[in-house]
């Protein structure tokens, strides 16, 4: 074991020496941040004031929508106060802090697409019960559920870090990353280990067996059904498949480099990378059901411009 030594705060390491640019960062991730959180806010409010709006899709889609303002405040205010900073020290309880929020958001993210997808499967798969299955009371069960789930899966997961002791405080990355926290560690028990395992697959597992399920069963039942109900079908996934594909194409990344030795892979590369997960979603997902859904996006330009 190596020697500990109270470690305090830990150091962001892949923000290097930035220069003059930091003013320019900034800028942009201040820009970027106000523009996720209008984009965001701009949906739920049509949402909210439109009642044509008011079914379990778009009360479903609300909960996303307030995940990505959730998950973009979890981490551009910490990286913005980075711009001004030298040495690029983050506490021990401001990084705690982000590793939760950050945690519990992408469970919140795969979940609330897993609820989606279920409603889209009673939809097109049992059109005539749909009123009776996804009633009001059931889909305020699911958003709380979905919430408590992810809140409860992050802190378990997390109860299994806040104890250990580390031997060291670099961390190669633009944000607090649980993984690379963990290798800090002067030494992690096969607990640590199994529970970051287990946290991964209630995480992403048995979200995405769910979103599996309900699409594999809209694939089988949209095979027999006219060209109509078939467009209709493919109108109202496919931003769900659109977010869902950005997500795992990042999140593989992610965890590769995480819980391996990715030294093939520049510091550069691996923090856009790593960044463009926590970057484009957040936007990605107001635009993509904002211009592919129909009712969202009549009621966007009746809210904006006032038109009919």
């Amino acid at each position: 074991m190596e020697n500990s030594t109270e470690v305090f705060s830990f150091v962001l390491a892949a923000y290097g020496k930035i220069g003059e640019l930091k003013y320019l960062y900034f800028c942009m991730m201040l820009l970027w941040y106000l523009s996720i959180c209008v984009t965001n806010t701009a949906v739920i409010m049509v949402i909210f004031m439109d009642t044509t709006l008011h079914e379990p899709m778009y009360i479903l889609l609300c909960n996303l929508l307030a995940n990505e303002i959730g998950v973009s405040t979890a981490l551009y205010p910490l990286m913005m106060s980075q711009m001004f900073s030298d040495t690029h020290e983050v506490t021990l309880p401001w990084c705690f802090l982000q590793i939760c929020c950050l945690t519990t958001s992408a469970s919140i993210e795969f979940c609330s697409l897993a609820a989606m997808a279920y409603d889209r499967y009673v939809a097109i798969c049992c059109p005539l019960h749909y009123n009776v299955i996804m009633n009001t009371r059931r889909v305020g069960t699911i958003a709380v559920v979905v919430w408590m789930y992810s809140f409860v899966n992050s802190m378990f997961s997390f109860s299994f870090v806040i104890h250990l002791k580390f031997c060291g405080n670099v961390i190669d990355k633009l944000f607090c990353d649980q993984h690379l926290i963990i290798k800090l560690a002067c030494s992690v028990s096969v607990l640590n280990k199994v529970s970051d395992l287990l946290h991964a697959f209630v995480t992403i597992v048995i979200p995405f067996s769910l979103i599996l399920f309900s699409y594999i069963k809209i694939l089988v039942v949209c095979q027999n059904t006219s060209e109509e109900s078939r467009q209709k079908a493919v109108t109202t996934c496919t931003p769900q498949i659109f977010s869902l594909s950005g997500l795992f194409i990042g999140l593989i990344f992610h965890l590769i480099i995480s819980m391996f030795n990715a030294t093939l892979v520049s510091d550069k590369v691996r923090s856009f990378f790593i960044l463009c997960i926590l970057i484009y979603q957040p936007m990605l997902t107001p635009i993509m059901y904002g211009c592919n859904l129909p009712k969202i996006k009549q009621s966007l330009k009746r809210f904006l411009f006032g038109r009919k």
